[in-house]
């Protein structure tokens, strides 16, 4: 088959960029090496997505916040301030909203709710334009031709040929369809897994989210709306170590877990309870060397692959879609070639300047705070004291956290 668009990668970026276009005359191709059942019911995998100002503009634009909150009325949760620790210190940075003109910094959500939500709306798009088509359970194997002429031609794993105007990779940062386009990248890896999981507790968070660089570890709080039945405090708890010592914590019965977890936390939370599943994941961050190459581009974790520690990771994602989007719209509709080398060009540097200064900054902050020796650690204490003595800095971090840099 041919299409314009072809979209290696139906995960929430693949299906928001799909989306995004829906209402073009293009022709739009996505490529999943998942079920189609997987991404309908996409199971809960853990993790809880902050969301800045202008990325739930964007979802609402898609229509993925209202298909979340018609399932779910209480899905979303106010970030309303976020506190950043060090050690077994009780002074914190704090990061409030009223540095902003918001009543809250941004929003959590769970990442499962998004995948649903993004492909139910892919569906109904393709059922209302019917110019998209979802080829699930098998992924592209082999580029064979890049980019020559006006099309780029792929060979997926049922042996079957697609060609498109546009390849766009949107499979992890660790995408294969990257590699076969010959894009490299350079990773960092940060030598830590990180554990998440859903818990109650004892001591109200008042949606103030939590990053705690403790000694040995490092810890997140993530609030959730309260219990609607029982009343009681949620949280998404995230908790950061090498490996070896997150591979029992896994296994672990709940009620140890819970105790294990409330000890981890200092006892600040009270008393803990796990309420969901247990999800490990490695900390790897990646930065392509370039965005795009012959008639492709690459877009969500496969354009930047960031370190959890800001909560830009999804952020960064819708980003690339809106920037990719908006160039796409507008060569479409002057009869532009949506894989020219210029377009191209242009979304490589837009997004390039949006996300690698913050994506070395990040990955400096993740080595500094995560370093036990001594001079480290007094590091880690002025700069957080400087930090919330300077008021410029913490609106630099908000404006950051709210999406309006």
């Amino acid at each position: 088959m041919e299409f314009d668009l072809l979209i290696s990668g139906a995960g929430p970026a693949g299906l928001c960029l799909a989306r995004a276009l829906a209402d073009t005359s293009l022709t739009i191709g996505l490529v999943e090496q998942q079920p189609e059942e997987a991404l309908r019911e996409a199971a809960f995998d853990g993790r809880e997505i902050a969301l800045t100002q202008r990325s739930a503009s964007l979802m609402r634009e898609l229509g993925l916040w209202k298909r979340i909150q018609d399932v779910d009325g209480a899905a979303f949760s106010p970030l309303r301030d976020a506190r950043v620790f060090n050690g077994s210190s009780p002074f914190a940075m704090l990061i409030g909203h009223t540095l902003t003109n918001r009543s809250e910094l941004g929003w959590l959500v769970s990442n499962h709710h998004i995948r649903r939500a993004a492909y139910a709306e892919v569906k109904a798009a393709a059922e209302e334009h019917g110019r998209i088509t979802l080829m699930t359970g098998q992924p592209i194997t082999r580029v064979l031709a890049q980019g020559e002429g006006e099309m780029t031609e792929v060979l997926l794993a049922d042996g079957t040929t697609h060609r498109a105007r546009l390849l766009v990779a949107a499979d992890s940062r660790f995408s294969p369809t990257r590699r076969a386009m010959g894009v490299g990248a350079s990773m960092h890896d940060f030598g830590r897994t990180m554990l998440v999981c859903q818990m109650t507790h004892e001591v109200p968070h008042n949606h103030v989210a939590w990053e705690w660089f403790d000694y040995g570890q490092t810890l997140a709080l993530l609030p959730m709306n309260d219990d609607p039945v029982t009343g009681e405090h949620r949280a998404s708890t995230v908790l950061t170590l090498p490996h070896q010592r997150i591979e029992p914590l896994l296994t672990m019965d709940e009620a140890a877990f819970g105790e294990e977890m409330s000890r981890r936390y200092h006892g600040r939370l009270g008393r803990m309870k796990l309420t969901s599943t247990r999800h490990s994941y490695p900390l790897v961050g990646v930065m392509p060397h370039r965005l795009v190459s012959r008639r492709f581009a690459c877009v969500g974790d496969a354009a930047v692959g960031m370190h959890p520690v800001t909560a830009h990771g999804f952020n960064f994602g819708l980003l690339s879609i809106d920037t990719l989007a908006e160039e796409l719209r507008t060569a479409h509709a002057s009869g532009k070639d949506i894989g020219s080398p210029d377009l191209l060009a242009r979304y490589e540097r837009r997004h390039m300047l949006a996300t690698r200064p913050l994506y070395e900054v990040t990955k400096l902050i993740a080595t500094l705070y995560t370093t036990e020796a001594a001079p480290a650690k007094l590091l880690r204490n002025a700069a957080l004291h400087l930090g919330q003595r300077f008021t410029p800095f913490r609106k630099l971090v908000a404006a950051s956290l709210t999406g309006s840099l």
